[in-house]
């Protein structure tokens, strides 16, 4: 039952913002980031939080990276803003897109992290990629869009602690 084993994460969090960077970055080189629900509400910008977040991992040493399905007009001004790299259009839950950040930051799956907010997108393609995964909260539960509402439902036996 491998499949069923990368659909759940290695660890939960309520929120990026309430995680111990400072503890991490012993063992993490690099963070590889969702965008929408892990950072900020679907489709807004990068906001203070997010800004002072990536400057505080920033200086702790540790390489951050944005993976994300959406295209570049979207992942481009958000990395700008947060002054980090990007992978659009990464074909979550595809293992190229992971694969590939961690090509370009110079780690390997065992100093990588991986923070994402939905399970059979974020979770499963990082977890096929051997990267140790963070569960989140969405930032905002709501949504307007109907593939997000279905996922969600769909996900609820894995959002619970094996």
């Amino acid at each position: 039952m491998i499949f069923l084993e990368n659909l759940y994460p290695d660890e939960w969090t309520e929120s990026v913002y309430s995680l111990e960077w400072e503890q991490l970055s012993v063992k993490y080189r690099a963070v590889i980031f969702d965008v929408d629900n892990t950072l900020v509400p679907h489709g807004a910008a990068a906001d203070e939080r997010a800004v002072r977040l990536f400057e505080r991992i920033h200086r702790l040493g540790v390489r951050t990276m944005l993976v994300s399905n959406n295209g570049e007009e979207r992942v481009k001004p958000f990395a700008d803003k947060v002054q980090t790299e990007y992978v659009y259009k990464a074909g979550k839950p595809k293992k190229r897109g992971y694969e590939d950040a961690m090509r370009r930051m110079g780690t390997t799956a065992e100093n990588t992290l991986f923070i994402g907010d939905q399970i059979f997108t974020d979770i499963w393609g990082a977890n096929r990629a051997g990267i140790h995964t963070i569960l989140t909260e969405p930032v905002a539960p709501s949504t307007d869009e109907i593939q997000i509402v279905i996922k969600r439902w769909f996900e609820k036996p894995f959002r619970r602690k094996r």
